[in-house]
């Protein structure tokens, strides 16, 4: 499974890089605080929300701690689609304003 850094993702959004974020918590979680320009699929409507994601794209995948984001990146992978694990999640993430 590929993984990154929250601090790479950081850097790479400080840098003005276009990122497919998408975060895979519930909407109640999101709205405690997120990544600007997420995508909200909540991990068990991953499966069924396939159709609107592009296999060519990469995406970043993430959650409360890694966990459910490392699900996602795994199913993901199986399917074809090119995604990464966010290792530590939110948790890690050091803007708390989110």
């Amino acid at each position: 499974m590929k993984e990154i850094t929250v601090q790479e993702v950081q850097q790479s959004i400080e840098n003005g890089n276009k990122l497919n974020l998408i975060d895979v918590r519930e909407v109640a979680e999101i709205q405690e605080g997120h990544i600007p320009g997420i995508i909200n699929i909540p991990l068990g409507l991953l499966e069924f929300r396939l159709h609107e994601l592009n296999k060519n794209t990469p995406y970043i995948m993430i959650c409360r701690s890694g966990g459910r984001s490392g699900q996602a990146t795994e199913f993901l992978s199986y399917h074809g689609y090119d995604a990464t694990n966010m290792v530590g999640g939110m948790l890690a993430w050091e803007d708390k304003s989110k």
